[in-house]
This record gives structure tokens, sequence and C-alpha cells, in this order.
């Protein structure tokens, strides 16, 4: 279920712009500029129209949730505490600039603050406003290659694991610890783009 719209934070390439949940989820993207159709739209109807989320294993009122941007940047910091302050993980996402280029990148990471927190991600990619699955193949060295029409995903990192019904890619992400970091990317590009 989406969030409350004052719930959510902006991250962008200056050429599209996401919505991020205050508890981990992309809810809202249009790709590739401002005015086309979203491949993730989860804030429109429910988690089959497309998002990713990123959030603890274990939800409810036992996780303190609070976000920041980092100083004079669109790249979100939201931290997960849990209610006795001992297990803490911070979720940072961007959308670096594309410089000409034709794909646009969405990254996120976690990185664990202290104590261990196990985190959970689900990618669900449905271009066309939530109205195309996407056939999702293998590329010869083993990537997840989700295509519809002209569009297409390239799931990188932790977030390429896993196949479940052709049509979603999930993992659940191994515990943060004070030196985890879990790297994930979503890079959107033309059919036609390598």
């Amino acid at each position: 279920m989406p969030s409350r719209i004052e719930n959510y934070a902006l991250i962008g390439d200056c050429e599209t712009a996401a919505l991020v949940s205050k508890g981990g989820s992309i809810d809202w993207l249009c790709w590739p500029r401002f005015d086309s159709a979203a491949c993730f739209s989860e804030l429109l109807g429910d988690a089959n129209h497309g998002r990713w989320s990123i959030a603890p294993a274990t939800v409810g009122s036992d996780i303190n949730v609070s976000r920041r941007y980092a100083h004079n940047t669109l790249i979100l910091e939201t931290e997960f505490t849990s209610a006795d302050g001992k297990n803490a993980a911070v979720l940072v996402d961007f959308m670096p600039l594309r410089e000409g280029r034709n794909e646009s990148h969405l990254v996120r990471f976690v990185v664990g603050k202290r104590g261990s927190m196990a985190m959970r991600t689900e990618l669900i990619v449905r271009f066309g406003y939530g109205g195309w699955v996407p056939w999702v193949s293998r590329s010869d060295a083993g990537d997840l290659i989700a295509i519809a029409g002209p569009d297409k995903a390239h799931p990188s990192g932790a977030s390429r694991r896993g196949v479940d019904d052709g049509r979603r890619f999930r993992r659940l992400s191994r515990p943060a610890g004070a030196a985890c970091l879990d790297v994930c990317a979503l890079t959107l590009a033309p059919t036609g783009a390598n």
C-alpha cells in the first residue's frame, strides 16, 4: 500500500525523479523523462504496479525512521533504528547525473551503523504505469534484464539475484553489520541500448 504523499522524499538526475517513502520503497519513477510513463507506480495502485522496496525485514512500531538529505545534495539517507537503539542501518538513495548518456541509474545501498539489522529488498518493474509486465531473461554474462516494448531495466548488485514468477526480482539480503555495505543499482535504458 502506498504511503501518504507527505511521507515521500524526492531524488533525481535533473531529467527525471523518483519518490521514496519513509518505509524505504520507491513508489514512483517516470522514465526516461519527467513527462514519461512510470516504471514504478505503486503510488497509483499497489505493489503490482511497480516499486523497489529496501527495508528492515521486521516491520512495525519496533523500528524508528529518520531521514535527511546529505549536505546540499539530492542524496537521501533513511535511517532505520530498533526501538532499543542497539541496531541501526542507513539506506542511501540517489540518481547520478546522466552527463549525456542515454541510460539513467538509480543507486541504493545499505550501510550498517551499529549492531545488526536484517534487511529485505523487492524489485518489481512495471513499465507503462504498471500496465506492462516485462519479459525477464538473463544475458550471456548471467545478468537479469527486464524488457517491455521500448524500455529495458538492468538490475545489478544485490538487486539482481533471484527471480520470482518471471516478473519479480526478490532477495533477502544479509544482515547489515557495522562494516556491511550492500550496493544495488538499476539501469534504465532504451531497448536498443547496451
